[in-house]
């Protein structure tokens, strides 16, 4: 169970400035007390522990401030919370020290352990609220049994000894419980009511993330439709001309260079629309909410003809035995597709029954497999394994590259963001794959071991794949 929570260095800000305001106060109400109150107050022990409080909110200061500049070595978001949690242990620490020496239990100033209860609740992690939570009652327990009693505030008769020892009356008994009590409530609804609040916070990124790629999404969509247009009508100028050329030529002696020449010229024209087709599929075009009834196997197959080393792809079948459920292979389905799924032939896996956009799906997976490609090198292979797990299907990458550190894997699919060489991409593959599957209620994620290889990890929900969904 996680102990410390990752909070904002804002959080260690804030404690910092508050344990700044209880040194001043503590001094202030330890230099007045006794010409105010006629009280008879130990100020050397009092001042030591106001003293040792300042000192290290001082050294705390200082550390976050290099803390913050990166002067720390090997700072993560975790450290400045354990740091405090310390502290605020210690704080508690000195409240009971300070208020021994200033009447125990019978101190009015034991309010403050609530306070310091308070803000664990706010800052940690339920666990290590709750922790403070045990030491504040131990410290307040003990102040019940010994104290050093001073005059108006001790409640007990004053005997000559400078301890006053006790055993629990009814009445320490009684305050120890409502202490118990209350601090259990305080810990309990500011924890609870600080985790809200960070949820709450959680979802609000999250949702304005979503809305900030959905706006890139609709901007390269608007790119791509744009850029589609734009060379269609050079492309079907050149298609033209070539088809003019090839006729005119047909009747003409030729060297058979020109024929292949221009084959070559042909093939490259439909391959071009091909790419401009599949970069609008990517991006979110009507090309990508074309549902088709397909099987994995044919999904595979799709995304292979795409592939620019097909050879340098192998397909593995599933480490466990796959079972077609009998409701997927019929609802949604119609009597040819269900056929498709009755080759014994065919390895159960690749007559799994799908329902999705296929060239889009074959279009992310395909993204995947380039970069597998791309990170490998020419003499390995790149692996693709289907899995079955209950309602979803697996689908996992493998390469042999260099692997990732863990900065890029946290990075990888943010638009633009590429660690290829210049010309090479442009940091859009990821990021249109992660979001068709993500659209598909799936999920994308990558495992990636420096100088070992990466996996990525395509989830897609195997009932929405299968049953048409009313859009």
């Amino acid at each position: 169970m996680v102990l410390i929570s990752h909070a904002p260095l804002g959080s260690s800000t804030w404690l910092l400035r508050l344990r700044s305001i209880a040194s001043i106060g503590q001094l202030v109400a330890i230099v007045l007390a006794n010409p105010v109150t006629s009280t008879s107050l130990p100020l050397v022990p009092l001042l030591v522990f106001v003293a040792l409080t300042a000192c290290t909110n001082f050294v705390y200061g200082w550390w976050l401030s290099r803390y913050e500049h990166g002067v720390v070595a090997d700072a993560n978001s975790v450290i400045p919370l354990r740091v405090a949690f310390a502290l605020m242990a210690l704080d508690l620490v000195t409240l009971t020290a300070m208020l021994y020496f200033s009447g125990g239990a019978d101190n009015p100033f034991c309010f403050f352990y609530f306070v310091n209860l308070a803000v664990g609740g706010v800052m940690l992690q339920p666990l290590a609220a709750w922790a403070l939570t045990g030491l504040a009652v131990l410290g307040y327990a003990v102040l019940l049994l010994v104290s050093w009693p001073v005059s108006g505030l001790s409640v007990q008769t004053i005997d000559p000894s400078p301890v006053h020892l006790g055993v629990l009356g009814m009445r320490d008994i009684a305050s120890l419980i409502a202490f118990v009590a209350c601090g259990t409530v305080i810990t309990y609804f500011v924890a609870r009511t600080s985790r809200q609040l960070r949820d709450r916070e959680e979802d609000l990124r999250r949702s304005q993330s979503e809305r900030a790629d959905a706006m890139r999404l609709e901007g390269l969509t608007t790119l791509a439709a744009g850029a589609a247009h734009e060379l269609a009508t050079p492309l079907s100028t050149i298609d033209i001309a070539c088809r003019e050329l090839t006729r005119h030529l047909d009747s003409v002696e030729k060297p058979v260079s020109i024929d292949e020449d221009l084959r070559l010229i042909d093939g490259q024209l439909h391959m071009c629309r091909q790419i401009l087709a599949r970069m609008r599929s990517a991006a979110g075009d009507a090309v990508a909410d074309q549902w088709n009834r397909t099987t994995l196997g044919d999904l595979i197959d799709t995304t292979l003809d795409g592939i620019r080393d097909p050879h340098r792809v192998e397909i593995l079948d599933p480490d466990e035995p796959w079972t077609i459920d009998e409701e997927f292979a019929e609802e949604g389905a119609d009597r040819a597709f269900e056929s498709a799924g009755d080759d014994s032939e065919t390895p159960a896996w690749e007559r799994q029954p799908m329902w999705l956009p296929e060239e889009a799906v074959a279009q992310a997976i395909r993204n995947l497999i380039h970069n597998a490609l791309d990170a490998s090198s020419a003499e390995d292979s790149v692996t693709v394994q289907a899995q079955r797990n209950d309602d979803k299907v697996t689908l996992r990458v493998v390469d042999r590259g260099h692997g990732m550190s863990s900065d890029v894997v946290d990075r990888a699919g943010d638009p633009f963001f590429t660690t290829k060489e210049p010309g090479r991409g442009i940091g859009l593959g990821l990021f249109l794959t992660r979001n068709v599957i993500t659209r598909l209620g799936g999920r994308l994620t990558f495992d990636s071991v420096p100088d070992e290889g990466t996996t990525a990890t395509v989830v897609l929900p195997l009932t929405k794949a299968v049953r048409p969904q009313s859009r």
